[in-house]
């Protein structure tokens, strides 16, 4: 996060759920790794799709050096996603459910 931005707290709120709602409008896949492609860098894009790998494959059961060893994430991103997985946010969660039940 930047330090000394002229942005309220209210503001940076108001940021993150215009966010928000724009990738909501997204209606696929390709709208939304345009989207994404065009809002991040390759090294902040890859560092979210290893944290999605890292919850499928937490999901399944794997212990966190196999998953380190088939993702390449570091043991501490591992851990990391693992404790938002369990008492973060409920994004996380909230996903993975809806995945089983569509898919």
């Amino acid at each position: 996060m930047k330090t000394n931005r002229p942005v309220t707290q209210r503001q940076e709120q108001q940021h993150e759920r215009a966010l928000c709602t724009a990738i909501l409008a997204l209606r696929s896949v390709e709208e939304c790794r345009s989207f994404f492609r065009d809002l991040c860098t390759p090294a902040e894009l890859q560092a979210m799709a290893d944290r999605w790998a890292v919850v499928e494959l937490l999901e399944r059961g794997l212990p966190y050096r196999e998953i380190h060893k088939q993702s390449g994430v570091s043991v501490t991103t591992i851990g990391r996603v693992a404790r938002y997985l369990t008492s973060g946010n409920g994004g996380y969660r909230a996903v993975t459910e809806r995945l089983k039940l569509n898919g």
